[in-house]
């Protein structure tokens, strides 16, 4: 048995294994969402109509980038798989074959989504006033698609490699030019014209391209250096592509409940007059969400490193140990930004938008994100942790589970006149909380410990 003094320093070097990875993870994710709070500080200062355009169209984006995260979290688990094997050469031929991967699937996504931009902004049956400058940020923006891949595909390669320092520093190089470029391009200076929400979607696309290239060429120096192969390597691509099924399958369900949710605030809107208003305040409230959840995330990308490291060299007791210290740190993250949320979500409205209405109404839901914020904790560190051990079968399974309930209950609620903060208290306990029951079930057994190198060894 192991001595007092041998447990608490087994946890310290945990801890300290969790912060190498978790802390520069933590910085990049949070960079990641400022791509939208940026979007919707700029364009705020425009009009309540843009900012709800802006609230449809970047739903749209990142559903389609959602459906692709697959290119991450698959990436992290198999390279980190090889290089707990001692595969290292191997974990870059297998980084490749998702870059290549996702520069297949981003050509054709970047096409349909830029034709297709009026039906899909349609499917939300906003007014006009909405719909134009919806539409107008959608075209520009779906140009930024492959890029966004390139980088999800990047950076899990290199989370695989557990190097989570590169990605921070490309992310804050790309937030800041994501800034500066939108607010000279939405408001123009000197010899730049002003153009609108549309400069806003060519801002991002414009700083999403330089950071796909940074990250590629790290990947592709690194793959040199082991020297593993650069060229398309079909029969991996292919692999790549089966074991991200799955995980489209799990961020498909979550994604559809995201759209749902949009959809049911917009059923709330009968009001031509006032649609934007309620619109605007879930849009706001949701990239506060996702903000928060990208925080919260940090502990699943680390989940995901190490237990790919760890099951890949077979040692399942270490595993279950990171597992449980890692459910610690999600907790109390959660806690901590659930108190950080309701503490200042009086005053967070006014950074966004000056219709004191939204702010108004901003108010309630961001108590109600707020309360649920330690159960998000819950769920992205185990979720993290069973797609770093590739457990993504069940996970589709849980998320086709948890939308079959989801769904109904809030377009019921939406029918029969609840307002938006009842409709985040159904988002909070019905979604958010059957996900985290699925998931503790499911760590609780045995069958998602499955150890070894996989592909490419």
């Amino acid at each position: 048995m192991s001595s007092p003094t041998r447990t608490t320093t087994e946890r310290r070097a945990l801890d300290r294994e969790i912060a190498r990875l978790a802390v520069p993870a933590f910085l990049a994710l949070v960079a990641e969402p400022l791509f939208l709070l940026g979007d919707a500080a700029v364009v705020g200062h425009l009009g309540t109509p843009e900012l709800a355009g802006l609230g449809i169209a970047g739903t749209i984006v990142m559903t389609v980038v959602g459906l692709c995260i697959f290119l991450a979290y698959g990436t992290t688990a198999g390279v980190a798989r090889q290089l707990g094997a001692d595969h290292r050469t191997a974990a870059l031929a297998q980084g490749l074959d998702g870059l290549w991967l996702a520069a297949a699937i981003g050509v054709p996504v970047t096409l349909a989504t830029a034709l297709l931009a009026d039906p899909l902004v349609a499917l939300f049956g906003a007014s006009p006033d909405v719909v134009e400058p919806a539409t107008t940020y959608l075209r520009i923006a779906a140009l930024g698609l492959t890029p966004l891949l390139l980088i999800l595909a990047g950076t899990g390669v290199l989370r695989g490699l557990q190097d989570t320092r590169t990605p921070l520093v490309v992310a804050v190089l790309g937030n800041v030019a994501n800034l500066a470029l939108n607010v000279l391009l939405v408001f123009g200076a000197g010899p730049v014209p002003r153009m609108g929400i549309a400069g806003s979607a060519l801002g991002s696309v414009l700083a999403q391209t330089g950071m796909a290239l940074a990250l590629t060429v790290v990947v592709v120096r690194a793959a040199r250096r082991e020297g593993a192969p650069l060229r398309p390597h079909l029969p991996g691509v292919r692999a790549a592509a089966r074991a991200g099924v799955p995980l489209i399958i799990r961020t498909l369900t979550l994604r559809t409940s995201l759209l749902v949710t949009t959809y049911a605030v917009v059923l709330t809107a009968t009001d031509a007059a006032s649609s934007a208003v309620p619109i605007a305040t879930h849009q706001l409230a949701m990239t506060l969400w996702s903000f928060l959840a990208y925080v919260l995330d940090a502990i699943a990308i680390a989940a995901q490193a190490i237990t790919g490291r760890h099951l890949g060299a077979g040692d399942v007791a270490a595993t279950r140990a990171v597992t449980r210290r890692m459910l610690g740190w999600g907790v109390v993250g959660g806690i901590v930004t659930g108190v950080l949320l309701a503490a200042t979500s009086p005053w967070l409205g006014a950074l966004f938008t000056p219709d004191h209405g939204v702010r108004e109404a901003l108010v309630p839901v961001l108590l109600v994100a707020a309360a649920a914020q330690p159960v998000a904790g819950v769920v992205f560190v185990l979720d993290g942790v069973l797609i770093g051990a590739g457990d993504g079968r069940y996970l589709a399974y849980a998320g086709v589970l948890v939308l079959a309930g989801y769904a109904p209950l809030v377009l019921v609620t939406s029918a029969l006149g609840g307002g938006l903060p009842w409709l985040w208290v159904v988002f909070a306990v019905l979604f958010m909380g059957g996900r985290m029951l699925t998931l503790l079930h499911r760590a609780a057994g045995e069958r998602w410990l499955v150890t070894g190198a996989g592909t490419r060894a």
